[in-house]
């Protein structure tokens, strides 16, 4: 079967760092930059240069250390931004300068001041500006979620004339709904002069818990590029995931779509971008998340237990996590005790295992859940009450 490829972009090191507290230094920069490079990631942006000395230095070391990925600074659509930009950005191997500027009626009118023809006027001269500074440079119609679709359109035609690679279509406040969001997409594709020659790429937010669904609508109507980042992070609730995106297309072939990540390294560099930025994962994450892959219903346990597809999609070691977990608590059966037990070195018969079984409700209705040790306390009652029965 015939695939097409979906770049990924990863926007953690820069979108992803906005979140309040969780600034990265450079060397943590270097440090993540290093694994994303090593995941597979086709688009690192490394920064927003112009905003501070501390991010001009990192998105210019990470030039210097990227091997494999292309290197992206973001930009205004303003000359020093795109001039400091393409300074940061210039001992990359693949460098990309990311520009542009509000499109919806509500960033033109409060945000700018100005009028649609002057955002199209300007959108065409930073990236012309852009252009001779690198090749590659990717255009964002910031709020393009909000952005009619017939001025949109006019806007990304007049960034294609003058040399975008890339058009970026922010759903910048996660407004719009899947099927919303794929029928902008569409109509870019059929209306956009030029189309043709370049990448739409797909920038969701996650406000109203819709950033992956929106950019997976994207794509299957027509873009080739998805933005993201690692756990979802990113200002307010968040960016659309990488490892939902990279997962998803994986577990739908029949999407013909697919990326160059490395999946086994997902749950790692999860576990890492948490540990830099002090940024709690929540357990309920998909893919990533501590209980992604832990059952404690009796009922899914007995069923995981007899054959893991029964209730798992994923295989836990295709995302680098070990095996999957069982939690022992008060709604776990037989069938989980016996299987915990035996990994723990005790063999019970069916007997044994009926007056075990009781001995652990009473421990797991006084707690969340029966840890390890707790198995070996039960185990030690079981036997001494069966000796004093003896």
């Amino acid at each position: 079967m015939r695939t097409e490829k979906v770049e990924i972009f990863d926007t953690t090191l820069r979108d992803g760092e906005q979140v309040p507290g969780c600034k990265l230094n450079t060397q943590q920069k270097l440090k993540i930059a290093a694994r994303l490079d090593e995941l597979g990631v086709d688009v690192i942006e490394a920064g927003f240069p112009v905003s501070s000395p501390g991010d001009f230095q990192s998105v210019n070391e990470i030039s210097k250390l990227v091997k494999n990925a292309t290197v992206c600074g973001l930009t205004r659509a303003v000359k020093n931004d795109i001039k400091v930009a393409g300074e940061a950005l210039k001992y990359a191997k693949k460098p990309r300068i990311h520009t542009g500027i509000g499109t919806s009626d509500s960033h033109i009118k409060y945000k700018f001041k100005s009028s649609r023809p002057e955002i199209i006027e300007r959108a065409g001269e930073a990236v012309a500006y852009a252009k001779s500074f690198v090749d590659d440079v990717e255009f964002y119609a910031e709020d393009a979620g909000r952005t009619e679709n017939e001025f949109l359109a006019k806007v990304c035609t007049e960034a294609v004339k003058n040399g975008a690679t890339v058009l970026n279509i922010p759903d910048t406040t996660g407004y719009c709904l899947p099927e919303e969001y794929g029928k902008k997409i569409k109509y870019l594709k059929e209306n956009v002069v030029g189309i043709e020659n370049v990448i739409i790429s797909c920038h969701c937010h996650n406000d109203l818990g819709l950033a992956t669904a929106n950019a997976i609508a994207g794509i299957t109507n027509g873009a080739r590029q998805i933005e993201c980042t690692i756990n979802g992070i990113g200002e307010r609730a968040g960016n659309t995931a990488l490892e939902e995106v990279v997962m998803i297309l994986r577990q739908h072939p029949y999407l013909q779509l697919n990326t160059d990540i490395n999946p086994q390294l997902l749950y790692d560099t999860s576990k890492m971008v948490s540990r830099e930025m002090g940024m709690y994962v929540q357990p309920n994450k998909a893919i990533v998340g501590a209980n992604a892959f832990a059952h404690s219903s009796g009922i899914h346990q007995d069923g995981v237990i007899k054959n893991r597809e029964t209730y798992e999609i994923i295989n836990p070691a295709d995302v680098g996590v070990t095996e999957s977990a069982i939690i022992l608590t008060a709604r776990s059966g037989r069938a989980a005790l016996a299987h915990k037990a035996k990994k723990m070195g005790y063999n019970l018969t069916k007997l044994e295992l009926d007056i075990v079984y009781s001995e652990f409700l009473n421990f797991a209705d006084a707690r969340k859940e029966v840890a390890d040790h707790d198995i070996h306390t039960i185990m030690d009652i079981y036997r001494k009450s069966s000796r004093a029965i003896a």
